[in-house]
């Protein structure tokens, strides 16, 4: 009998991050389809989430397994196909986050109904890691972010705010609500804006469908929760010189975002085809470049293993009203957010990305007196 090199070359690198083919382990991987072995091995991790969503394999655990892959680094074992080397030419060759672009994530992702994010995430709306410090469940640890970059900003009633990615208006609502501040919030969402100007309704909250690049106006705080992640390893300088623009001289920014161990010009690529379209992940040294002559880092906070805690959150909701959406969405389009939200909260839990929040101000002006933690 000839032996299938392909399916020892996979049990192989299977086994390297300590996971069994057909095993009785929640984190062991069940194979429906021979051809899932040269595929995977082909392909790399776009194949992975593609067998996936096309049922060619399943894993009771689908976090526990990704985060072995990942902390065994099984991607540096994979040789990458020419699909995955074009993709990482064309990062380098044009800018895939220009602004002709920049609606792309707001139409594919988070335009997909206000209906279905109102069933998965907290009573807030907020689609960014929760804070989970002293929080029992996810309403309280959302807000409990909130407050922490309330604080960390040192909001005070009368002050305006900039938030370049604002959502559905949540944070906009907590800061006015309860600092008595006046928000501007852009975001690329038709839906978002739809929504969140009805849940900001009678509070000094503007909402627009407006491209960050195209803001204008001087403000006391400038922010943004999740933008980042949208913003290309291209216009990093440009985003911190909007930012600096808008800042008054005495201001405070804030950035929190998803972060990479490592400088990249991709990140993984079933992500961006069929998740976030057109996104990056910025590293320490990328954002640090970007920030050179025009901020001063005040702090710099680290807690990823809170965003594992939050996707994991949102996917026992996302299963809950499943039976309320499977009939819009289809079994292909389950088996992707499944994949979408647990491989992501394996991600954070190997430390492969973490989650960051980033306070900054001008040269010149004295160190704020705020609470970073």
């Amino acid at each position: 009998m000839a032996i299938n090199t392909t399916k020892v070359n996979f049990q192989k690198l299977a086994q390297f991050a300590g996971v069994a083919i057909n095993g009785a382990r929640p984190f062991d991987i069940q194979i429906h389809n021979e051809n899932s072995y040269e595929r995977i091995l082909r392909g790399g991790a776009l194949a992975l989430g593609e067998s996936y969503m096309d049922g060619w394999w399943d894993c009771r655990s689908l976090d526990q397994l990704i985060d072995r892959f990942l902390q065994a680094r099984l991607e540096d074992r994979i040789k990458k196909d020419w699909k995955l080397i074009w993709y990482i030419l064309q990062s380098r060759i044009f800018n895939l986050q220009k602004s002709s672009r920049a609606f792309q994530v707001g139409e594919r992702h988070y335009d997909i109904g206000n209906d279905f994010y109102q069933q998965m995430l907290d009573k807030r709306m907020l689609y960014t890691a929760a804070y989970w410090k002293n929080a029992k469940d996810l309403d309280e640890a959302q807000e409990a972010k909130l407050e922490l970059v309330c604080r960390k900003i040192g909001l005070e009633p009368g002050m305006t705010v900039l938030e370049l990615g604002c959502g559905w208006g949540s944070f906009a609502k907590y800061a006015a609500e309860k600092y008595g501040v006046k928000v501007i919030g852009v975001t690329v969402s038709k839906e978002q804006v739809e929504l969140g100007r009805t849940m900001c309704n009678g509070l000094p909250v503007e909402i627009k469908l407006q491209d960050y690049r195209s803001v204008s106006g001087k403000y006391d705080r400038v922010i943004s929760i999740g933008i980042m992640e949208h913003v290309g390893y291209k216009n990093y300088r440009t985003y911190m010189k909007i930012v600096n623009r808008a800042l008054k001289d005495d201001g405070i920014a804030l950035i929190h975002t998803i972060g990479s161990n490592i400088s990249a010009t991709t990140t993984n690529p079933w992500t961006t085809k069929y998740i976030f379209p057109n996104g990056m992940i910025p590293s320490i040294a990328q954002i640090g470049r970007a920030m050179e002559r025009l901020f001063v880092m005040e702090d710099w906070h680290n807690f990823g293993p809170d965003y594992d805690k939050t996707l994991m959150a949102w996917y026992n909701n996302f299963e809950t009203a499943w039976p309320d959406f499977k009939d819009k969405y289809g079994e292909r389009f389950y088996r992707m957010w499944c994949y979408y939200l647990l491989s992501s909260a394996g991600a954070f839990r190997s430390r492969h990305i973490q989650l960051w929040q980033i306070v900054m101000t001008k040269p010149g002006r004295g160190q704020p007196n705020c609470r970073f933690s």
